[in-house]
């Protein structure tokens, strides 16, 4: 429901995120026993545009339980740093880190918040920023985030921002058929709801704030940070069912065959000169 954001905007979903740690580790949706066997969650249309990550360093910001960002150094790169607001999501990804035998000098993790990731993270900048999947909803003013992705960012180096699209945000639940809200609203949406995407639990803490951001809104904030745009691609693959009407085909969630497509997802690179 849109409302002006509430002053407590920040707590209320840093409780809800602490509520959903355990209720992910003990559901199948981040199959975490399968992940530490060597099962590879990142995308295939990730890999391809992020490229090679060998001898590279990578920051994920909002990085949850950290199974991307621990991907990330299973294909090579050289450091990966995590970051999320979440204390119990941090030492989860620490622990899943030992689990695999990377030590704090090719896996850290840090507890803080996004916009003060500049000062909370123990390098000065990154070649990559990779960030998305859920991310920036959560987060009331883009331009902010976009000035301190690109103060991470190494010379040379680039974000990767791999988003669901916001065009799903307005459409009805059930078919995905119907425009239901307002793409350019501004408001805070505020909601209040059991269980998440990956587990169906009553939580204590229901209560959680979103934002909607355009896609022009994101690569504009971009772009007024410094970073010069590489590509933005648009991909007709879900990686839940957002809607009802959805069939999961080759690994992602998609609409029936023969309906006409809409993006689902988008990504973005942004490379600092």
């Amino acid at each position: 429901m849109y409302s002006p954001t509430p002053a407590d905007w920040n707590e209320a979903n840093r409780a809800h995120w602490d509520e959903r740690v355990p209720l992910h580790v003990a559901g199948d949706f981040y199959d975490l026993d399968a992940f530490r066997a060597g099962q590879d969650p990142l995308r295939d249309f990730e890999l391809a545009e992020v490229g090679d990550v060998g001898n590279r360093s990578l920051l994920h910001l909002q990085c949850h339980i950290g199974l991307d960002t621990l991907s990330w150094a299973r294909h090579g790169a050289a450091r990966v740093v995590g970051l999320d607001f979440s204390e119990p999501a941090i030492d989860l990804a620490r622990e899943l880190a030992r689990d695999l035998g990377l030590g704090p000098e090719r896996a850290a993790f840090v507890a803080a918040d996004v916009y003060d990731a500049a000062a909370a993270v123990p390098d000065p900048s990154y070649d990559i920023v990779y960030t998305g999947v859920g991310a920036l909803c959560w987060l009331p003013d883009i331009g902010r985030w976009a000035e301190t992705v690109a103060s991470l960012v190494a010379p040379g180096g680039f974000l990767y921002l791999s988003e669901f699209h916001p065009l799903t945000d307005v459409l009805d639940d059930e078919t995905g058929s119907r425009i239901t809200h307002d793409y350019f609203a501004r408001d805070a949406w505020v909601e209040e709801s059991a269980g998440s995407y990956a587990a169906g639990a009553e939580f204590t803490h229901s209560r959680r704030v979103e934002w909607q951001h355009p896609v022009g809104e994101v690569v504009s904030a971009l772009a007024a940070a410094g970073l010069r745009i590489e590509f933005l691609h648009e991909h007709d693959v879900s990686l839940f069912r957002r809607f009802g009407s959805f069939e999961r085909r080759d690994g992602y969630f998609r609409f029936p065959e023969g309906r006409p497509r809409i993006p689902l997802m988008y990504s973005i690179r942004a490379r600092r000169d």
